[in-house]
Protein backbone atom coordinates (compact mmCIF):
# COMPACT_ATOMS: atom_id res chain seq x y z
CA UNK A 1 0.00 0.00 0.00
CA UNK A 2 1.43 3.13 -1.20
CA UNK A 3 2.83 5.59 1.83
CA UNK A 4 0.37 8.12 2.86
CA UNK A 5 0.59 11.36 2.60
CA UNK A 6 0.58 14.18 4.93
CA UNK A 7 -1.05 17.88 3.74
CA UNK A 8 -1.47 20.73 6.47
CA UNK A 9 -3.89 23.14 5.41
CA UNK A 10 -5.08 26.78 6.74
CA UNK A 11 -8.81 26.50 4.73
CA UNK A 12 -10.07 23.81 2.93
CA UNK A 13 -14.03 24.77 1.09
CA UNK A 14 -14.86 26.73 4.30
CA UNK A 15 -18.00 28.10 4.53
CA UNK A 16 -18.01 30.71 7.81
CA UNK A 17 -21.32 31.86 9.51
CA UNK A 18 -22.45 35.57 8.96
CA UNK A 19 -22.62 37.45 11.87
CA UNK A 20 -21.48 36.56 15.34
CA UNK A 21 -20.98 32.92 17.41
CA UNK A 22 -20.15 31.95 20.65
CA UNK A 23 -16.62 30.34 20.96
CA UNK A 24 -15.37 26.94 22.80
CA UNK A 25 -17.48 24.97 20.74
CA UNK A 26 -15.52 22.09 22.12
CA UNK A 27 -15.34 23.00 25.88
CA UNK A 28 -15.03 19.93 27.95
CA UNK A 29 -15.93 17.47 24.62
CA UNK A 30 -15.54 13.97 24.46
CA UNK A 31 -17.06 11.67 21.26
CA UNK A 32 -14.32 9.14 20.55
CA UNK A 33 -16.61 6.87 18.87
CA UNK A 34 -19.34 4.86 17.58
CA UNK A 35 -22.11 6.52 19.29
CA UNK A 36 -20.09 8.18 21.65
CA UNK A 37 -18.07 7.36 24.76
CA UNK A 38 -20.65 4.11 26.04
CA UNK A 39 -21.23 3.18 22.08
CA UNK A 40 -25.11 3.50 23.02
CA UNK A 41 -25.76 7.13 21.36
CA UNK A 42 -26.26 8.83 25.12
CA UNK A 43 -25.24 12.18 24.98
CA UNK A 44 -23.32 12.66 28.33
CA UNK A 45 -23.76 15.99 29.95
CA UNK A 46 -25.73 17.81 27.46
CA UNK A 47 -28.22 19.95 29.40
CA UNK A 48 -31.04 20.48 26.48
CA UNK A 49 -31.83 23.78 26.39
CA UNK A 50 -35.40 25.04 27.96
CA UNK A 51 -35.95 26.18 24.98
CA UNK A 52 -34.58 25.30 21.16
CA UNK A 53 -34.01 27.61 18.50
CA UNK A 54 -36.39 28.24 16.07
CA UNK A 55 -33.74 27.62 13.94
CA UNK A 56 -29.62 26.77 12.96
CA UNK A 57 -26.95 28.91 11.97
CA UNK A 58 -24.05 27.19 10.16
CA UNK A 59 -21.00 28.61 11.70
CA UNK A 60 -18.51 26.66 8.91
CA UNK A 61 -18.41 24.09 6.09
CA UNK A 62 -15.57 21.83 5.00
CA UNK A 63 -15.69 19.57 2.00
CA UNK A 64 -14.29 16.15 3.41
CA UNK A 65 -15.56 13.62 0.73
CA UNK A 66 -17.75 10.48 0.77
CA UNK A 67 -18.86 7.72 3.39
CA UNK A 68 -20.76 6.81 6.79
CA UNK A 69 -18.26 7.45 9.22
CA UNK A 70 -19.10 9.48 11.80
CA UNK A 71 -16.76 12.44 13.24
CA UNK A 72 -14.87 12.03 16.46
CA UNK A 73 -14.19 14.86 18.72
CA UNK A 74 -11.88 15.81 21.72
CA UNK A 75 -11.40 18.93 22.88
CA UNK A 76 -10.94 21.14 20.07
CA UNK A 77 -10.11 18.26 18.05
CA UNK A 78 -12.42 17.30 15.34
CA UNK A 79 -11.24 13.87 13.00
CA UNK A 80 -12.61 12.19 10.42
CA UNK A 81 -12.34 9.41 8.30
CA UNK A 82 -13.84 9.76 4.56
CA UNK A 83 -13.07 8.89 0.66
CA UNK A 84 -12.03 11.86 -2.05
CA UNK A 85 -11.73 9.65 -5.61
CA UNK A 86 -9.67 6.62 -5.06
CA UNK A 87 -8.42 7.21 -1.97
CA UNK A 88 -9.61 7.18 1.50
CA UNK A 89 -8.91 10.47 3.57
CA UNK A 90 -8.18 11.09 7.41
CA UNK A 91 -9.08 14.71 8.48
CA UNK A 92 -8.10 16.57 11.95
CA UNK A 93 -10.08 20.14 12.10
CA UNK A 94 -10.52 22.56 14.49
CA UNK A 95 -13.61 22.68 15.59
CA UNK A 96 -14.41 26.43 16.71
CA UNK A 97 -12.90 27.10 13.02
CA UNK A 98 -12.93 23.89 10.56
CA UNK A 99 -9.43 25.17 9.86
CA UNK A 100 -8.01 21.98 8.66
CA UNK A 101 -5.13 21.06 10.92
CA UNK A 102 -3.55 17.76 9.05
CA UNK A 103 -4.97 15.32 6.32
CA UNK A 104 -3.80 11.97 5.30
CA UNK A 105 -4.48 10.36 2.05
CA UNK A 106 -4.09 6.71 1.01
CA UNK A 107 -4.74 4.77 -2.49
CA UNK A 108 -7.90 2.12 -1.21
CA UNK A 109 -9.13 0.60 -4.24
CA UNK A 110 -12.51 -0.79 -4.05
CA UNK A 111 -15.57 -2.42 -5.82
CA UNK A 112 -18.73 -2.38 -4.08
CA UNK A 113 -20.84 -5.49 -4.20
CA UNK A 114 -23.82 -5.91 -5.92
CA UNK A 115 -26.47 -3.79 -4.52
CA UNK A 116 -24.56 -1.63 -2.64
CA UNK A 117 -23.49 1.21 -5.03
CA UNK A 118 -25.74 3.37 -4.33
CA UNK A 119 -24.32 4.06 -0.82
CA UNK A 120 -20.69 4.05 -2.59
CA UNK A 121 -17.36 3.69 -1.71
CA UNK A 122 -16.40 5.69 1.59
CA UNK A 123 -15.47 3.78 4.36
CA UNK A 124 -18.55 2.89 6.51
CA UNK A 125 -16.86 2.01 9.86
CA UNK A 126 -16.16 5.09 12.57
CA UNK A 127 -12.96 5.83 13.62
CA UNK A 128 -12.24 5.59 17.35
CA UNK A 129 -9.60 7.98 19.44
CA UNK A 130 -7.96 7.32 22.44
CA UNK A 131 -4.84 8.05 24.10
CA UNK A 132 -3.17 10.14 21.68
CA UNK A 133 -3.92 7.57 18.56
CA UNK A 134 -6.72 7.80 16.00
CA UNK A 135 -7.61 4.51 15.05
CA UNK A 136 -9.29 3.69 11.43
CA UNK A 137 -11.08 1.19 9.37
CA UNK A 138 -10.68 1.10 5.48
CA UNK A 139 -13.52 -0.19 3.66
CA UNK A 140 -11.45 -2.28 2.73
CA UNK A 141 -11.32 -4.03 6.23
CA UNK A 142 -7.61 -2.71 7.05
CA UNK A 143 -6.81 -1.44 10.61
CA UNK A 144 -4.19 2.29 10.40
CA UNK A 145 -3.22 3.67 13.73
CA UNK A 146 -2.69 7.22 13.23
CA UNK A 147 -0.89 9.77 15.35
CA UNK A 148 -3.93 12.54 16.54
CA UNK A 149 -1.43 15.45 16.75
CA UNK A 150 1.15 14.74 13.96
CA UNK A 151 -1.24 12.64 11.83
CA UNK A 152 1.50 10.04 11.26
CA UNK A 153 0.81 6.95 10.59
CA UNK A 154 1.81 4.77 13.48
CA UNK A 155 1.00 0.96 12.17
CA UNK A 156 -1.32 -0.88 9.77
CA UNK A 157 -3.10 -4.12 9.90
CA UNK A 158 -4.40 -6.16 7.04
CA UNK A 159 -5.78 -9.23 7.65
CA UNK A 160 -6.77 -10.25 4.01
CA UNK A 161 -4.05 -12.91 3.15
CA UNK A 162 -5.55 -14.51 6.37
CA UNK A 163 -9.53 -14.02 5.16
CA UNK A 164 -9.27 -14.37 1.53
CA UNK A 165 -10.87 -11.31 0.41
CA UNK A 166 -10.34 -9.24 3.76
CA UNK A 167 -14.49 -7.83 3.54
CA UNK A 168 -17.93 -8.49 3.46
CA UNK A 169 -19.51 -8.13 0.27
CA UNK A 170 -20.10 -4.32 1.01
CA UNK A 171 -17.41 -3.38 2.79
CA UNK A 172 -15.91 -3.55 5.95
CA UNK A 173 -18.42 -1.48 8.30
CA UNK A 174 -17.88 -2.53 11.86
CA UNK A 175 -16.18 0.16 13.98
CA UNK A 176 -12.85 -0.09 15.90
CA UNK A 177 -13.33 -0.67 20.29
CA UNK A 178 -10.65 0.71 22.76
CA UNK A 179 -10.69 -0.86 25.67
CA UNK A 180 -7.54 -0.04 27.35
CA UNK A 181 -4.16 -0.98 25.96
CA UNK A 182 -6.58 -3.12 23.66
CA UNK A 183 -8.29 -2.18 19.94
CA UNK A 184 -10.73 -4.72 19.40
CA UNK A 185 -11.82 -5.50 15.48
CA UNK A 186 -13.35 -7.99 13.82
CA UNK A 187 -11.67 -8.68 10.51
CA UNK A 188 -12.75 -11.35 7.89
CA UNK A 189 -15.25 -11.99 5.28
CA UNK A 190 -19.14 -12.97 4.87
CA UNK A 191 -17.90 -16.69 5.69
CA UNK A 192 -14.92 -16.64 8.19
CA UNK A 193 -13.03 -14.10 10.03
CA UNK A 194 -12.55 -13.40 13.77
CA UNK A 195 -12.43 -11.24 16.81
CA UNK A 196 -8.81 -9.23 17.45
CA UNK A 197 -7.59 -7.55 20.16
CA UNK A 198 -4.58 -5.58 19.17
CA UNK A 199 -1.91 -3.77 21.29
CA UNK A 200 -2.77 0.07 20.62
CA UNK A 201 0.52 1.07 20.80
CA UNK A 202 2.47 -1.88 18.98
CA UNK A 203 -0.54 -3.51 16.71
CA UNK A 204 0.47 -6.72 18.43
CA UNK A 205 -2.38 -9.58 18.44
CA UNK A 206 -3.00 -9.77 22.29
CA UNK A 207 -5.99 -12.27 21.24
CA UNK A 208 -8.10 -13.67 18.98
CA UNK A 209 -11.34 -15.20 18.93
CA UNK A 210 -13.54 -17.31 16.90
CA UNK A 211 -14.22 -18.16 12.93
CA UNK A 212 -17.24 -16.57 12.23
CA UNK A 213 -17.48 -13.69 9.65
CA UNK A 214 -18.22 -10.18 10.61
CA UNK A 215 -21.14 -8.66 10.21
CA UNK A 216 -21.92 -4.77 9.32
CA UNK A 217 -22.89 -4.20 13.29
CA UNK A 218 -20.13 -2.83 15.68
CA UNK A 219 -19.30 -4.39 19.43
CA UNK A 220 -20.17 -2.78 22.48
CA UNK A 221 -18.44 -2.76 25.87
CA UNK A 222 -20.78 -3.76 28.53
CA UNK A 223 -20.55 -5.18 32.09
CA UNK A 224 -22.97 -7.95 32.86
CA UNK A 225 -23.08 -10.04 36.25
CA UNK A 226 -19.80 -8.43 37.01
CA UNK A 227 -17.65 -9.42 33.98
CA UNK A 228 -16.96 -7.28 31.25
CA UNK A 229 -17.37 -8.51 27.96
CA UNK A 230 -17.70 -7.63 24.22
CA UNK A 231 -20.54 -8.17 22.90
CA UNK A 232 -21.36 -8.21 19.26
CA UNK A 233 -23.18 -9.28 16.81
CA UNK A 234 -21.84 -11.73 13.84
CA UNK A 235 -23.40 -13.10 10.46
CA UNK A 236 -24.27 -16.02 12.85
CA UNK A 237 -25.41 -14.04 15.84
CA UNK A 238 -24.98 -12.41 19.39
CA UNK A 239 -22.06 -13.39 21.08
CA UNK A 240 -20.29 -12.17 24.32
CA UNK A 241 -16.62 -12.45 24.97
CA UNK A 242 -14.53 -11.58 28.06
CA UNK A 243 -12.80 -8.21 27.60
CA UNK A 244 -9.17 -9.18 29.01
CA UNK A 245 -8.75 -12.90 27.40
CA UNK A 246 -10.59 -12.82 24.34
CA UNK A 247 -12.25 -16.07 25.93
CA UNK A 248 -16.00 -16.54 24.74
CA UNK A 249 -18.64 -16.22 27.72
CA UNK A 250 -22.10 -16.93 26.01
CA UNK A 251 -23.42 -17.06 22.42
CA UNK A 252 -27.11 -17.23 20.72
CA UNK A 253 -28.03 -17.68 17.66
CA UNK A 254 -29.44 -15.14 15.45
CA UNK A 255 -28.26 -15.54 11.53
CA UNK A 256 -28.89 -13.46 8.84
CA UNK A 257 -31.55 -15.11 6.25
CA UNK A 258 -30.58 -14.55 2.72
CA UNK A 259 -30.16 -10.66 2.00
CA UNK A 260 -31.30 -9.23 5.62
CA UNK A 261 -28.25 -8.75 6.82
CA UNK A 262 -27.38 -8.32 10.70
CA UNK A 263 -26.22 -4.59 10.78
CA UNK A 264 -27.73 -3.08 14.35
CA UNK A 265 -25.83 -2.27 17.12
CA UNK A 266 -26.98 -4.44 19.97
CA UNK A 267 -28.50 -2.19 23.12
CA UNK A 268 -27.95 -2.88 26.44
CA UNK A 269 -30.20 -1.86 29.48
CA UNK A 270 -30.98 -3.69 32.64
CA UNK A 271 -29.14 -7.25 31.55
CA UNK A 272 -31.12 -6.87 28.63
CA UNK A 273 -29.46 -7.16 25.42
CA UNK A 274 -32.04 -5.56 22.60
CA UNK A 275 -31.56 -6.89 18.59
CA UNK A 276 -33.39 -6.72 16.04
CA UNK A 277 -33.04 -7.70 11.95
CA UNK A 278 -34.26 -6.62 8.78
CA UNK A 279 -37.68 -8.73 9.12
CA UNK A 280 -36.98 -9.68 12.01
CA UNK A 281 -38.86 -7.85 15.26
CA UNK A 282 -36.74 -7.34 18.18
CA UNK A 283 -36.12 -9.80 20.98
CA UNK A 284 -34.66 -8.89 24.11
CA UNK A 285 -32.25 -11.72 25.78
CA UNK A 286 -30.25 -11.94 29.30
CA UNK A 287 -27.39 -13.58 29.55
CA UNK A 288 -26.86 -14.80 33.47
CA UNK A 289 -23.73 -16.34 35.18
CA UNK A 290 -24.39 -19.34 37.34
CA UNK A 291 -20.53 -20.18 38.84
CA UNK A 292 -18.34 -20.62 35.69
CA UNK A 293 -20.81 -20.92 33.13
CA UNK A 294 -23.42 -18.45 30.87
CA UNK A 295 -26.75 -19.44 30.00
CA UNK A 296 -28.98 -17.04 27.77
CA UNK A 297 -32.85 -16.86 28.40
CA UNK A 298 -35.33 -15.26 26.15
CA UNK A 299 -36.88 -12.80 27.28
CA UNK A 300 -39.32 -11.37 24.96
CA UNK A 301 -39.88 -11.00 21.46
CA UNK A 302 -42.36 -8.81 19.50
CA UNK A 303 -42.53 -8.10 15.35
CA UNK A 304 -44.61 -5.56 14.73
CA UNK A 305 -41.54 -3.24 13.87
CA UNK A 306 -37.76 -4.03 13.36
CA UNK A 307 -34.60 -2.97 12.54
CA UNK A 308 -32.35 -2.91 9.49
CA UNK A 309 -29.73 -0.09 9.54
CA UNK A 310 -30.74 1.96 12.17
CA UNK A 311 -29.56 1.05 15.70
CA UNK A 312 -32.19 2.30 18.34
CA UNK A 313 -31.42 4.06 21.57
CA UNK A 314 -32.60 3.59 25.54
CA UNK A 315 -33.75 6.12 27.39
CA UNK A 316 -35.19 5.70 30.18
CA UNK A 317 -37.01 3.02 30.29
CA UNK A 318 -37.85 3.09 26.44
CA UNK A 319 -36.29 1.75 23.42
CA UNK A 320 -35.98 4.58 20.44
CA UNK A 321 -35.54 3.29 17.20
CA UNK A 322 -36.67 2.93 13.83
CA UNK A 323 -38.77 0.40 12.01
CA UNK A 324 -38.04 -0.30 8.38
CA UNK A 325 -41.78 -1.06 7.13
CA UNK A 326 -44.15 0.88 6.17
CA UNK A 327 -41.14 2.76 4.64
CA UNK A 328 -39.82 3.60 7.71
CA UNK A 329 -41.46 4.68 11.11
CA UNK A 330 -40.04 6.10 14.08
CA UNK A 331 -41.30 4.00 17.61
CA UNK A 332 -41.22 3.93 20.71
CA UNK A 333 -41.48 0.75 23.09
CA UNK A 334 -41.19 -0.23 26.83
CA UNK A 335 -37.97 -2.22 27.52
CA UNK A 336 -39.25 -4.93 30.48
CA UNK A 337 -41.80 -5.72 28.14
CA UNK A 338 -41.26 -5.30 24.30
CA UNK A 339 -44.58 -3.53 23.70
CA UNK A 340 -44.56 -0.73 21.34
CA UNK A 341 -46.23 2.22 22.37
CA UNK A 342 -46.07 4.23 19.48
CA UNK A 343 -45.40 4.55 16.29
CA UNK A 344 -44.57 8.29 13.95
CA UNK A 345 -45.94 8.25 10.16
CA UNK A 346 -45.46 5.69 7.61
CA UNK A 347 -42.69 6.89 4.82
CA UNK A 348 -40.32 8.81 6.87
CA UNK A 349 -37.74 7.77 5.29
CA UNK A 350 -34.71 4.67 4.59
CA UNK A 351 -32.60 5.42 7.43
CA UNK A 352 -32.12 7.65 11.08
CA UNK A 353 -29.71 8.40 12.97
CA UNK A 354 -30.60 8.38 16.97
CA UNK A 355 -28.71 10.31 20.19
CA UNK A 356 -30.24 10.16 23.45
CA UNK A 357 -30.24 12.81 26.18
CA UNK A 358 -31.79 14.08 29.40
CA UNK A 359 -36.22 14.00 28.35
CA UNK A 360 -35.11 13.88 24.64
CA UNK A 361 -34.14 12.03 21.50
CA UNK A 362 -32.43 13.70 18.64
CA UNK A 363 -33.22 11.84 14.98
CA UNK A 364 -31.29 12.72 12.19
CA UNK A 365 -33.25 11.05 8.76
CA UNK A 366 -31.64 10.23 5.77
CA UNK A 367 -32.93 13.23 4.11
CA UNK A 368 -31.33 16.23 6.04
CA UNK A 369 -34.14 17.02 8.72
CA UNK A 370 -32.92 16.66 12.06
CA UNK A 371 -35.86 15.61 14.83
CA UNK A 372 -36.11 17.09 18.84
CA UNK A 373 -38.68 14.30 19.88
CA UNK A 374 -39.65 14.51 23.38
CA UNK A 375 -38.74 11.09 25.38
CA UNK A 376 -41.96 10.01 26.26
CA UNK A 377 -43.91 6.87 25.86
CA UNK A 378 -47.67 8.21 24.86
CA UNK A 379 -47.16 9.86 21.92
CA UNK A 380 -44.71 11.18 18.83
CA UNK A 381 -44.05 14.85 19.85
CA UNK A 382 -41.78 16.68 17.99
CA UNK A 383 -40.04 19.52 19.83
CA UNK A 384 -38.34 20.99 17.29
CA UNK A 385 -36.96 20.64 13.27
CA UNK A 386 -34.02 22.10 11.60
CA UNK A 387 -32.76 21.55 8.04
CA UNK A 388 -29.52 20.43 8.43
CA UNK A 389 -28.51 19.13 4.57
CA UNK A 390 -29.60 19.16 1.29
CA UNK A 391 -28.00 15.81 0.69
CA UNK A 392 -27.82 12.35 1.82
CA UNK A 393 -27.30 12.08 5.79
CA UNK A 394 -26.33 8.67 6.85
CA UNK A 395 -23.71 9.69 9.32
CA UNK A 396 -24.23 9.82 12.96
CA UNK A 397 -24.48 13.36 13.93
CA UNK A 398 -22.05 14.63 17.25
CA UNK A 399 -24.20 16.80 19.32
CA UNK A 400 -22.51 19.35 21.21
CA UNK A 401 -23.14 21.83 24.55
CA UNK A 402 -23.20 24.82 21.85
CA UNK A 403 -23.75 22.56 18.31
CA UNK A 404 -24.00 19.85 16.23
CA UNK A 405 -22.22 18.07 13.82
CA UNK A 406 -23.72 16.48 10.34
CA UNK A 407 -22.23 14.87 7.99
CA UNK A 408 -24.01 14.91 4.37
CA UNK A 409 -22.61 13.05 1.24
CA UNK A 410 -19.40 15.51 0.51
CA UNK A 411 -19.64 18.12 3.55
CA UNK A 412 -19.11 18.25 7.27
CA UNK A 413 -21.25 21.19 8.78
CA UNK A 414 -20.83 22.50 12.28
CA UNK A 415 -24.34 24.29 13.17
CA UNK A 416 -24.75 26.68 16.19
CA UNK A 417 -27.36 26.07 19.13
CA UNK A 418 -26.23 30.10 20.33
CA UNK A 419 -29.88 30.97 20.11
CA UNK A 420 -31.19 28.27 22.38
CA UNK A 421 -32.19 29.81 25.29
CA UNK A 422 -32.33 28.39 29.35
CA UNK A 423 -30.62 24.87 30.62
Amino acid sequence: MPRPILITLTALILVPIAGTREAAFGADVDWPGWRGPGRDGWVRGFQPPARWPERLERVWQVEVGTGYASPVVSGERVFLHARQGEEEVVWRLNLDSGRVEWRQSYAVPFKMGSGGERHGKGPKSSPALADGRLFTMSITGVLSAWDADSGELLWRRDYSSRFEGGHPNWGAATSPLVDGNRVVVHFGTDDRGALIALDTESGDEIWIHGDDGPSYASPILVEIEGTSQIVELTMKGLAGVESESGRLLWEYAYPQVGTNQNMITPAYSGGLLLVGGENRGIRAIEPRRDGSAWTVHDRWYQEEVALNMSSAVVNGDLLYGFSHYDQGRLFALDIKTGNVLWQGPARTGENVALLAMPDHVVALLDGGELKVIAARGDRLRTVASYRVAESDTWTHPVLLAKGILVKDKQTLTLWSLARATGG
